[in-house]
């Protein structure tokens, strides 16, 4: 049966209930005949009135068709109530406004509640039974979500949110329908990856509850010596260039990457013709790139790439010095990768079927991300237990394996979800999108505390490094990853632990 979580919120000064599922078509036409249904393109979920009522029309509607997920609506309690009022003190003659919750309140005027003190006490305000009742009175004011009016938004170089407020559980609610949180239980702060759209989003829920915002943006990186680029890109890229790159079939992320390339040094150039940029120039552009902009290496490779593209194949200058620039050295660093303990707490973390079948296929056949997107119905060959990877990087088609395991869960995610050409397809039968797969695992890295440095190509990397580890022969994880050159799978034998642990430091040796 579907699963349908109900979260409290406010909207708009309101008391609403998120109703959260899944893309569903069924469960998003039960939902609009609830009377006040709304859609929350922020929240990107269904929203509704908080009340009994609407609870009961909720659970008749959704009767066997859905499990009403009513957690965080049960640790709502009502001393916790998500809108705070203000209310007068009569004491005496007098009265006095104070903040509180609405329980606290006997009597009320509009949207202003009284709490009516007795006589006796407005009679000795400075007696110990005025004391006691200021200790109560603070008790109850301290009942709701304000205790605090500060809350805290860090902006770590424009990349990173970390979020500090006063505790209340709807406040917890709130910041859990965020994409991408995590609570960091040592540090008790939550973050958040940067965007302009969070941090209003953040924002705008806690100004309605009257807090003070603090922003801040800390750099913590050295940026003074990477200048930025001073001239806009203007001029365009032949249409030779563009038409060159379709015929020779490189593939979407190659012609992004040269468009991107060649684009920015035709505009660093952009007084001259193209055709009378000379060797030197090209050099000179290189040194501009690596001396002030501070490109990696790697990249720098792809502009002189993208550059020789034009002169040798659009032009048909292969005979002139362009081919002799000089190629910086490429950093040997090794990859990260997660051991089996890990891969397994990522993939545990996962609740929805579609998604964990999808981390379970890269990590399994150790795919590259864009080799799951591109997958068919037809490339799971159960009867060979093998999946069949076609265009893969450099257009190479190969076999991977295809675990038992595996086999079993995607059955059952085929029997669930009815994919009709793509092995994962999105909501309108479309390719599922390589974002979508990464949005995926960063939420379940964070949910499984993960704290290496990780992406979904990582699991690429696991999955050949614990086949290495268990005795497989290079050639075979070769022949599995889709390597040209055993030099390229020979890296993971530096990643490895297979007999460093009955290696002894020699330091183990020495009587210290």
């Amino acid at each position: 049966m579907k699963n349908i979580q109900l979260i409290p919120i406010v909207h708009k000064g309101n008391d609403r209930l998120l109703v959260k599922f899944t893309y569903d078509k069924e469960l998003i036409e039960i939902v609009k005949k609830v009377e006040g249904a709304t859609f929350s393109a922020t929240q990107k979920s269904w929203h509704v009135a908080n009340d009994a009522g609407t609870m009961k029309e909720l659970f008749r509607i959704f009767k066997d068709k859905a499990f009403l997920d009513t957690t965080k609506v049960d640790d709502s309690e009502e001393k916790f109530k998500v809108q705070s009022t203000r209310f007068k003190v009569e004491l005496g003659s007098k009265q006095e406004e104070i903040v509180g919750s609405k329980q606290d309140a006997v009597g009320s005027d509009n949207n202003t509640h009284v709490i009516v003190v007795p006589k006796e006490i407005a009679d000795g305000r400075n007696s110990d039974c005025m004391k006691n009742t200021e200790a109560e009175k603070e008790k109850s004011i301290f009942k709701t979500p304000n205790i605090s009016r500060l809350v805290s938004i860090d902006i770590i170089d424009s990349k990173k949110i970390i979020l500090k407020f006063p505790f209340a559980r709807e406040h917890v609610a709130k910041i859990k329908t965020l994409p991408l949180y995590f609570w960091d239980k040592d540090k008790k702060y939550w973050t958040f990856p940067y965007t302009p759209s969070i941090k209003e989003e953040i924002e705008t829920y806690f100004k309605e509850f009257g807090f003070t915002i603090y922003s801040n943006f800390i750099v913590t990186k050295n940026k003074e010596n990477k200048e930025k680029k001073n001239y806009s890109n203007d001029r365009r890229i032949p249409k030779e260039y563009l038409d060159k790159l379709v015929i020779k079939r490189y593939s979407e992320n190659t012609q992004r990457t040269y468009k991107v390339a060649f684009l920015d040094f035709i505009n660093y150039y952009k007084t001259k013709k193209l055709e009378e940029i000379t060797e030197q120039d090209i050099k000179e552009y290189l040194m501009y790139l690596v001396e002030k902009r501070k490109v990696s290496s790697s990249f720098q490779n792809q502009v002189i790439n993208a550059i020789k593209f034009y002169f040798e194949k659009v032009l048909g200058w292969k005979k002139l010095p362009y081919v002799t620039i000089d190629r910086p050295f490429k950093e040997k660093m090794l990859p990260n990768v997660l051991s089996e303990e890990e891969v397994m707490r990522i993939i545990n973390s996962v609740n929805n079927i579609k998604h964990k079948a999808i981390l379970l296929t890269i990590y399994s056949a150790g795919l590259r991300i864009s080799e799951s997107t591109n997958l068919k119905i037809a490339d799971i060959d159960s009867s060979r237990k093998a999946i069949i990877i076609k265009g893969g990087k450099g257009k190479k088609d190969r076999n991977s394996l295809l675990s038992e395991k595996l086999l079993l869960y995607l059955r059952k995610y085929f029997k669930l979800y009815k994919p009709k050409v793509w092995l994962f397809e999105g909501q309108n039968g479309e390719q599922y999108s390589e974002s979508s797969i990464q949005q995926i695992f960063r939420r379940a890295c964070n949910d499984a505390k993960i704290m290496k440095r990780a992406t979904v190509h990582t699991l690429r990397h696991s999955f050949a490094t614990h086949l290495l580890e268990r005795g497989t022969d290079l050639r075979y994880i070769q022949v599995l990853l889709g390597h040209s050159s055993s030099k390229t799978t020979e890296i993971y034998t530096h990643i490895t632990h297979k007999g460093m642990e009955q290696i002894k430091s020699p330091l183990d040796n020495l009587q210290i």
